[in-house]
């Protein structure tokens, strides 16, 4: 049940609650039947004008509602006509009220948007009305009465956007056009002289009428221009290219050419006639300096060389640089071969530099090296020796991996050209193995130098004995002094002088060696070889010799195993012709 049907039983309970306190209150009072049907009848009558005016007002709304219904569907359906719209479709089953409401809004809304259409459709006129001016077109076609459809609406705008287009087109062509001919005017110290090439420079350029036509005319004038000055220009042109190309050969300083720099545009006769006498200059100071040119292009060539790992061969097959002939075409040749040479360098300088990286590494690797088989460095002062010492193991860790990257790029580089990656004529990891074995081959002969120089030395003290010697009292690094040499001893033996078992000789000397003259400086203690040896000094010593020939001899090599042991066979005749002297 609606609110309002419960309002009006709630009225009517209300209503007969009233009339049944009046019937309570009359019949205390002791009003007569006849007052009180009299009093009911005006109660009555009060409560039915009441509903009846209430009635008349209501119903007149409805008609208002109506009316406004009717009105409201009229102009709707005119409005849907003009706008092109299709036609307002009232919801079904909905109270007058609510009709007339959607209607009412919906005429609103159409009035606004006819509104709108007549408002855009006089900008849109407006805007068209210049841009024809300036294009020196008609106007669009449209009917300024009638209102303009949504789709009229997008073909006005349409046409006026293409407009617009056409004057930027038109306007940017201008704009270059203009910069163009006074260029060429300017080249050719021309003045306007027409009217319409008066237009074209003096006047704004806004105010320029940018039709079809004049747009052609500017072309037809610009092309004239351009004909004129390419006339000149073809000969200054040419000029300034040959001008250029004698700077570049000659090695012309920046300073000379900047010189010239105001006549390197331009046609004009002065121009010209500048360029003409530098190329007067520029051939006889070629004549003058061909062979300088050559030879300092020779000088780059010879670094490029270097920074590419050239070898002797690629070298020498570009034979022009050893040619003695100092020609132009001798040049040509030079300059062509350095370009390509710099472009090759350029294309691969990330790998050029990383093998330069290990060049580098690898000369300090061997300076370390060398420095380690010096005996001299025992010598240093100031903790050098340290540093040295780190440098070098440092360098023996960061070289393999050098390698190992340097070779992964290579191996890459070398699959996207589909050829080999050479360093002085070889592939690098084999121009890498390789300088690794004649380093090992140098060790390898130094080291067997020094056994050899040491064999040598144990075969003398095994023939003539060895003269002792007493280490210095400090082994400590200090300034060149001799060592001292303790006298020999004057006390007689059985059979002569006592002599130094050979095997503690050979002790003795490596302390010396160690701690003495050799490696710290100091100058190496000579004496006279003793002939007399007696039987059992120099028995003593080979007896030692035989229980370990380790102590003298060392090497590897087998020449100087058989060189000691023809030297220890020969022993025996030796102490036998000793014995025989000293008998």
């Amino acid at each position: 049940m609606r609110r309002s049907e419960v309002l009006a039983e709630e009225s009517v309970v209300c209503l007969q609650k009233a009339l049944n306190h009046l019937r309570e209150i009359w019949e205390l009072i002791g009003v007569p039947e006849e007052q009180r049907l009299q009093r009911t009848e005006v109660v009555r009558e009060h409560i039915k004008d009441l509903l009846d005016m209430m009635i008349e007002e209501e119903e007149s709304l409805k008609e208002r509602l109506l009316k406004s219904i009717n009105f409201c569907r009229k102009e709707l359906d005119t409005l849907c006509r003009e706008l092109s719209l299709v036609s307002f479709e009232e919801k079904e089953e909905s109270t007058i009220l609510q009709i007339e409401k959607d209607l009412r809004t919906q005429v609103e809304v159409m009035l606004k948007k006819k509104k709108e259409r007549m408002q855009e459709l006089k900008l849109l006129q407006e805007q068209d009305q210049d841009l024809c001016e300036i294009l020196c077109t008609k106007p669009y076609s449209i009917d300024r009465a009638s209102v303009p459809s949504l789709q009229e609406l997008d073909q006005f705008r349409q046409h006026l956007q293409a407009l617009a287009e056409t004057k930027a087109s038109r306007q940017e062509e201008f704009i270059n056009t203009k910069k163009q001919i006074i260029l060429c005017m300017e080249e050719l110290d021309h003045a306007p002289d027409t009217s319409f090439e008066r237009d074209v420079v003096c006047e704004d350029e806004d105010a320029f009428c940018l039709s079809v036509e004049n747009i052609a005319a500017l072309q037809t004038l610009l092309r004239q221009l351009e004909m004129r000055k390419a006339q000149n220009e073809a000969v200054c042109e040419g000029l300034r290219s040959r001008i250029r190309e004698l700077w570049d050969r000659l090695q012309i300083p920046p300073e000379e050419r900047e010189a010239l720099a105001t006549f390197m545009t331009g046609s004009k006769a002065k121009i010209r006639k500048a360029l003409q006498l530098e190329v007067d200059r520029l051939e006889e100071l070629k004549i003058q300096n061909m062979k300088k040119v050559i030879e300092a292009i020779r000088v780059e060539l010879a670094v490029y060389w270097e920074k590419c790992f050239y070898s002797q061969e690629q070298r020498q097959a570009f034979a022009p640089y050893f040619d003695g002939d100092y020609t132009e075409t001798l040049l040509q040749l030079h300059d062509s071969e350095l370009v390509e040479l710099k472009h090759y360098y350029e294309a691969h300088k990330e790998l050029f530099e990383g093998v330069q990286k290990w060049e580098d590494s690898w000369k300090l690797f061997l300076e370390f090296e060398r420095k380690a088989s010096d005996p001299s460095r025992f010598t240093n002062r100031g903790g050098n020796l340290l540093k040295e010492e780190k440098q070098r193991a440092k360098l023996q860790k960061t070289l393999p991996k050098l390698e190992e990257e340097l070779k992964a790029r290579i191996e890459l580089w070398e699959q996207e050209h589909s050829k080999a990656f050479v360093v002085n004529g070889q592939k690098f990891m084999e121009y890498v193995m390789e300088q690794w074995e004649l380093h090992r081959l140098e060790k390898e002969k130094a080291k067997q130098e020094r056994q050899l120089k040491k064999t040598q030395q144990t075969e003398t003290e095994m023939l003539y004995g060895s003269t002792p010697r007493t280490p210095s009292k400090r082994r400590v690094l200090g300034p060149n002094t001799p060592g001292k040499v303790r006298k020999p001893s004057k006390t007689p033996s059985r059979l002569g002088q006592r002599t130094v078992p050979l095997g503690r000789q050979g002790h003795d000397k490596e302390n010396i060696e160690l701690s003495g003259s050799i490696l710290t400086g100091g100058c190496p203690y000579s004496a006279p070889l003793q002939h007399n040896l007696t039987v059992n000094s120099v028995a003593s010593t080979y007896s030692e010799f035989a229980k370990d020939p380790s102590l003298f001899d060392c090497s590897p090599v087998g020449s100087q195993r058989e060189l000691s042991k023809a030297s220890r066979s020969d022993i025996p005749s030796r102490i036998l012709n000793s014995t025989n002297i000293q008998s």
